[in-house]
């Protein structure tokens, strides 16, 4: 019975006339889910990118894609190009940063790189060498190299949170320390330490990330970070790695709910954008979790064919028929070339997809925060004319009562809360103003980020997928010369 079952015929595949044609009907049928699959993950990101206001259609032959294709610094030694106005640094951090096309132009290129054990048993920890290039004028030389270890740039990190996130900026999350075993295709929930050039790579993208903003670049922290050859040692980073980020987050999260006044929002931008990053986010994890999955199936089919492959060979070096363990053999090639492919790009998968959604979760989490201080300043705002009315009114009390005693220091009360209510609605005005600049730059990094990474992993794919079909016709010759 189990000989006279045939598969179902692929769609768009003729059924092959003779024995002679197999292997050319299997090789025409691989071509066409290939060319499908190709199709659907182009369809999946195409749907990403219609979420964005704005998207730049980029030409298979423009240089960009040829930048793409070209032989590149490595993922630890990526160069970044800022081009803000040339009196930036003489600018406050409030002033708007448009009109980029009039902005002089300079190169600034940061590296970490060479992870290095410093110190024995406990104590001991990994640096790494961080590499400046840049023409400013703030930097003291060209060229500076410092040595780095891991918690400083979480101490870094920490140090630009406290001081720019409340008044609207979006500061770059810290490179994490440890990740989820599953996010390397391991299906558990342990926590991995992260080996030292992933880190290296992390602390690079963190501050490639950082640098990119006008504002935190000319940063003190930042400079000193950057060129200082000796750093104060950074202290309660522990909370800022693995789960403790999840654990501060879900406490920030839970503290924002739970707070008793509710925001009116007014401003019909603002509600907008929040529910637009709210149902980013949403999305981006599920994608996200997808690709990761992704990763774990391509692995598993690698450690299938590479299974196959051995079989394969062991079944070849015991047929008798000459052509027979000839064909097997080299069956057996094929397949292990065909196992390297699925390593490679499972590969691709992770570091050119898995990781940029990864990223741009936690750079959303941080626009979630800045919005979540706007809510505060108001917050904090409305306390202060609550506050002020209160006094007013003692202040009538007072009046009433006839206590002129009293009176004077009931109205210098009144002109102190008034200057506080002025300040917490500037700064209510401020942060507002800082916060629809950060969005609009913040987008259109979004949108440059992904057109260009996707593009990449499109090419990816349809670099594996050329092989799979040069691999299979060069096997044909010997599957068609068994006799």
């Amino acid at each position: 019975m189990a000989e006279e079952r045939e598969p179902p015929p692929l769609p768009g595949v003729p059924e092959p006339q003779d024995a002679e044609d197999l292997f050319v009907s299997a090789a025409s049928a691989m071509e066409v889910r290939l060319k499908l699959r190709a199709t659907s993950v182009h369809d999946l990101f195409s749907h990403y990118l219609s979420l964005s206001e704005a998207t730049e259609e980029v030409s298979l032959d423009s240089p960009e894609r040829q930048m793409i294709l070209s032989d590149g610094p490595s993922p630890a030694i990526t160069p970044v190009t800022i081009n803000p106005r040339a009196d930036v640094f003489d600018r406050s951090p409030d002033q708007d940063e448009d009109e980029e096309e009039n902005r002089d132009t300079f190169d600034i290129q940061i590296s970490v790189s060479d992870p290095e054990k410093v110190g024995d048993g406990m104590n001991a920890y990994m640096a790494y060498k961080v590499t400046t290039k840049t023409s400013l004028s703030i930097f003291s030389r060209d060229e500076v190299c410092v040595k780095r270890r891991f918690s400083d740039f979480l101490g870094l990190h920490s140090k630009l949170a406290s001081k720019y996130m409340h008044i609207g900026y979006i500061v770059p999350p810290a490179p994490e320390k440890s990740i989820v075993g599953q996010r390397l295709g391991r299906r558990s929930s342990a926590v991995t330490e992260l080996d030292p050039d992933a880190k290296a790579c992390l602390c690079c993208r963190y501050l490639l990330r950082t640098v990119k903003q006008p504002a935190l670049l000319k940063d003190p922290d930042v400079l000193q970070f950057l060129e200082s050859s000796e750093l104060p040692r950074a202290v309660s980073t522990q909370a800022l790695s693995g789960a403790g980020i999840l654990r501060m987050v879900n406490k920030a999260a839970d503290a924002v709910n739970k707070m008793t006044i509710k925001m009116n929002e007014s401003d019909a931008w603002f509600e907008e954008k929040q529910q637009q990053f709210e149902n980013l986010d949403v999305q981006l994890r599920k994608l996200h979790a997808s690709v990761e999955s992704l990763v774990f199936h391509r692995k598993e089919l690698s450690v299938n064919t590479a299974s196959f492959a051995k079989s394969a060979a062991m079944l070849g070096n015991s047929e008798d028929h000459t052509a027979l363990s000839r064909a097997l053999s080299q069956l057996a090639e094929v397949e292990e070339k065909i196992d390297q492919l699925h390593q490679d790009q499972a590969c691709a998968d992770f570091y050119l997809i898995s990781e940029l959604l990864g990223d741009y979760v936690r750079l959303i989490t941080a626009v979630k925060g800045v919005f979540d201080q706007r809510m505060k300043t108001w917050a904090k705002c409305q306390d202060a004319q609550v506050m002020l009315q209160r006094k007013r009114e003692a202040e009538a009390k007072l009046q009433h009562a006839n206590k002129p005693d009293k009176l004077q220091q009931a109205k210098d009360e009144i002109r102190e809360w008034e200057g506080k209510v002025q300040q917490g609605e500037r700064d209510f005005e401020q942060i507002s103003k800082n916060i629809r600049r950060e969005v609009g730059r913040f987008e259109k990094d979004r949108v440059k980020d992904f057109r260009v990474v996707i593009i990449k992993y499109l090419e990816s794919l349809v670099h594996t997928q050329q092989q799979l079909i040069k691999y299979w016709e060069a096997f044909l010759p010997e599957a068609k010369a068994i006799a």
